[in-house]
C-alpha cells in the first residue's frame, strides 16, 4: 500500500484538501470546460478518485439538481450492487458529507458528496482501472476508502 504522507492541492483551485504523496493529480480531461474538476490517480493500486466541483452561489434549486444527479449516478450501480449503504456525516469544519459505500461487483465502490449548502458542492467517486473483482481488490478498496475519508475530512473551501 502507498505510504501515508500527504500533500496539498495547488492554490489554483477553489477548494483545498490533502491527498497522498504517492498519488498523481491530474486535471479532469473529460470535461474541458470544467476547470475545477480533478482526478487523483494512485498508480500502485490503479485507482482513481474523480472529483467534480460546482459553485452554488446560494441557488437552492441548483443544489437540489446536483444532489439529484449524484443520487442518479450512484443508483446506476444497483444493477450489479448487492447493497448501497449511505451515511451522512459532519466534517470537523461543519460541512455535510453523504457517503455511499457500494458492495458487489461494481465499478465504483465508494462515492461521496460534500457541501456547505450555499456556496460550494463537490462530488467524488472511487474507481479502479482493473477488471471488477472486488474480492481480490478488497485490501486496496479498504485502503482507498480510508484515503477518501481522509480527503473528505480535510476539505476546505477557499473564500472568493
Amino acid at each position: 500500500m502507498p505510504k501515508e504522507e500527504y500533500v496539498s492541492l495547488p492554490d489554483t483551485l477553489p477548494y483545498y484538501f490533502k491527498y497522498s504523496s504517492s498519488a498523481r493529480l491530474f486535471k479532469d480531461t473529460s470535461w474541458i470546460s470544467e476547470k475545477n474538476w480533478v482526478e487523483i490517480y494512485y498508480p500502485d493500486l490503479k485507482a482513481n478518485i474523480h472529483i467534480t466541483y460546482k459553485k452554488l452561489n446560494n441557488k437552492n434549486d441548483f443544489l437540489k439538481e446536483l444532489l439529484d444527479d449524484s443520487y442518479h449516478l450512484t443508483s446506476k450501480h444497483q444493477i450489479k450492487a448487492t447493497g448501497i449503504d449511505e451515511v451522512i456525516i459532519k466534517t470537523p469544519s461543519g460541512k455535510t458529507a453523504v457517503i455511499e459505500e457500494i458492495s458487489g461487483e461494481v465499478p465504483s465502490q465508494f462515492q461521496f458528496t460534500i457541501t456547505d449548502s450555499t456556496k460550494n458542492f463537490m462530488r467524488g467517486a472511487l474507481y479502479f482501472n482493473t477488471p471488477v473483482q472486488n474480492d481480490s481488490l478488497s485490501p486496496a478498496i479498504d485502503f482507498m476508502k480510508k484515503e477518501v475519508l481522509r480527503l473528505i475530512h480535510s476539505i476546505e473551501w477557499k473564500k472568493s
